[in-house]
């Protein structure tokens, strides 16, 4: 999430986007040559559990479904989020810059991603719709790390923080590096059938 179109973020997990955006602040008054990389849910977190949480692998038989399941949401693999790092740390086109992890393969909605799954092991899951009234319901008796998470993924799921927005292509890894050969979420969650 990209800390500097987070400042409406809900609190507690607010405090992480100030942070870094009072890391950020410094560098660049320091005048301190810098990259930023906004990435994505990270797969093994947000892809391999279908983005349900309180668990790492799909689940057998029913899953939860933020919204409606339709906001497009961005999921990239540890591996290449290192590699796409990597690339950029010699690259002049990237000076100063933010550059945004996007392989376009990889923006999937919440339901597509489900798919995939569903069309790699031959079983349909029995789906929860969840609103975001719901999901939100109890959030103030949670610990704070916990609401913290619930915020993130509130403001993933049901704003779509991670693709509200454009990017151009002298901006997105996935375009400034084609030889880059991203995983795909087909492809990842293959480990897992």
């Amino acid at each position: 999430m990209d800390p500097s179109r987070m400042g409406h973020a809900m609190p507690p997990g607010s405090e992480t986007f100030e942070q870094k955006m009072e890391v950020r602040n410094a560098i660049e008054a320091a005048g301190i040559p810098h990259t930023y990389l906004v990435g994505a849910c990270f797969a093994a977190y947000f892809g391999g559990n279908l983005s349900q949480m309180g668990t790492l692998v799909p689940p057998k038989k029913r899953v939860d479904i933020y919204g409606d399941g339709n906001v497009k949401v961005i999921f990239v693999d540890e591996d290449d989020m290192a590699k796409y790092t990597a690339k950029t740390l010699n690259d002049p086109r990237t000076m100063n810059k933010t550059v945004y992890v996007r392989p376009a393969d990889n923006i999937l909605t919440h339901l597509e991603l489900v798919q995939i799954w569903e069309k790699l092991t031959g079983k349909v899951l029995e789906k929860t719709y969840v609103s975001a009234h719901d999901f939100l319901a109890d959030i103030e008796d949670k610990e704070i790390a916990h609401q913290a998470g619930l915020g993130h993924f509130y403001h993933i799921y049901y704003e779509g923080c991670l693709t509200d927005h454009e990017v151009g292509d002298d901006e997105e890894a996935s375009k400034l590096y084609p030889e880059v050969k991203y995983t795909r979420m087909d492809e990842y969650l293959k480990i897992f059938v």
